[in-house]
């Protein structure tokens, strides 16, 4: 059996030979294939197959995007407090069981518009009680002089799975019918459920005592990031870019497809390239981290963010502009790649291993509540001033991540920061209370965001 198999990885070591590691890394790669095919289908089968109007749609949409902004804190308290690759498994099940309903009613010829609303929600909350455990999972497996070598891989294995799985639902949803197509995504659980039992190394002992109220432990996590700077302004900067991309991703493909006359094949070649930029951008993290700093290098890829948006500004129909708006895509994403896997590494090694869930939960809250609020604004900019207005508007937004950062002391960072000590402090004698044990939350994103402005969290 390979050192690494049991324990962390050491600093020196290949995280390919770290077995647990690839299995984390072959789950969680799975899963966001299989949450790109439901994307893919899901609207397709309330359109095409159920007759669903725009506001049936668009209430699809929004009901997907409450739960991680609703649950998201409490799913980072459990995670810290049970067992994390339990909470994902359970996660896994409850989704592919409540998706599953979906392909069987279809054949049976009682398929609802409602199942499917009620299958996004509850699909939500399974996923945001999975991501919460998932996403502070990665610290536990291995050395913490890995981590951001770690980030490096998941998020470049993560934007080419996204990919992949986006144009698999494409497949299957004309092979099979969007309905069955689904059942691509429900395989994808199964085999996340798998990989994640078969993780052996162990986890961090929990220091808090199970009685205590949940509502307590969240209200810890909060002031854990709020009393620290690197994590509080990298949460700000994770919320403001989150309503920034928001706005745009919102009217990205109504602009490009309508406005722009780009076709379907044009504009999934476009996302391919998107894809392309965040797993380049994820790849160098490490190297451009060492060369430049992490801080100085995240303020440049949120420096060069902004302008990106240019071309989508001036652009017209035509070859040229559509050959300029995939470079500056690929671009874009390879900023958010840089960026978004520097910073992950950055709040993870300077979390202790007993806040690591509700630290991640915090930015998933903030970073999720706010894109409920960017679709909506995005749709009242749109109708009041236009589309390109409303695009204008959301990349002058993206000035206010960069200006956050400028101002915070992360802008000079010339290395990874040490660690912490793995002490945690002691909780109050007041806290001996009963435990009020809410029911189970759901997931970022419906697992994961695949959108062409990225995760910002």
């Amino acid at each position: 059996m390979p050192p690494c198999a049991e324990t962390p990885c050491a600093g020196g070591a290949s995280l390919w030979r770290h077995r647990d590691f690839r299995r984390y890394l072959s789950g969680q790669a799975a899963s966001v294939a299989g949450s790109s095919i439901t994307q893919m289908a899901l609207p397709v089968l309330a359109v095409l197959h159920l007759d669903a109007t725009t506001a049936q749609v668009a209430w699809l949409a929004f009901l997907g995007q409450i739960p991680p902004a609703l649950l998201a804190l409490h799913a980072g308290a459990l995670a810290d407090r049970y067992s994390k690759r339990r909470q994902m498994i359970t996660g896994d099940l409850v989704s592919a069981a409540v998706l599953a309903t979906v392909p069987v009613t279809a054949a049976l010829g009682t398929l609802t518009l409602t199942q499917l609303m009620i299958v996004a929600v509850v699909q939500g909350a399974a996923s945001v009680l999975h991501d919460a455990a998932a996403i502070s999972l990665l610290p536990s497996l291995v050395d913490r002089s890995l981590i951001q070598r770690s980030n490096s891989r998941v998020g470049a294995l993560f934007a080419v799975a996204a990919t992949a799985g986006s144009h698999l639902g494409a497949a299957l949803t004309a092979l099979l019918g969007p309905a069955r197509a689904l059942l691509g995504d429900v395989a994808s659980y199964l085999i996340s459920a798998v990989c994640t039992a078969r993780i052996q190394t162990a986890e961090p002992a929990r220091p808090h005592p199970k009685y205590r109220r949940l509502r307590t432990e969240i209200g810890e996590g909060l002031r854990y990031v709020r009393g620290d700077d690197h994590l509080w302004t990298l949460t700000l900067v994770n919320a403001t870019t989150s309503l920034a991309l928001g706005l745009l991703n919102t009217l990205w493909a109504l602009y490009l497809l309508r406005a722009l006359a780009m076709s379907p094949t044009v504009f999934g070649v476009v996302l391919g390239l998107g894809a392309l930029g965040a797993a380049a951008g994820a790849l160098t993290a490490p190297a451009l981290a060492r060369r430049y700093g992490p801080g100085p290098m995240m303020l440049a890829a949120l420096a060069i963010t902004p302008p990106t948006q240019l071309p989508l500004l001036l652009a017209c129909p035509g070859r040229a502009w559509q050959i300029t708006i995939g470079a500056a895509l690929f671009l874009q994403l390879a900023c958010a790649g840089a960026a978004g896997t520097t910073q992950r590494s950055i709040r993870q090694i300077v979390t202790t291993a007993g806040m690591q869930a509700r630290m991640q939960a915090v930015s998933t809250w903030l970073t999720s509540g706010a894109r409920p609020l960017a679709a909506l604004l995005a749709g009242a900019l749109g109708t009041w001033l236009g589309v390109r207005p409303a695009l204008t508007a959301a990349t002058l937004l993206l000035l206010v991540p960069l200006v956050v950062l400028a101002h915070s002391p992360i802008r000079a960072l010339r290395q990874m920061p040490d660690p912490p000590a793995t002490t945690l402090p002691s909780p109050p004698a007041a806290r001996t209370s009963p435990p009020t044990m809410p029911t189970p939350a759901l997931a970022d994103d419906a697992r994961h965001d695949h959108s062409p402005g990225g995760d910002a969290s």
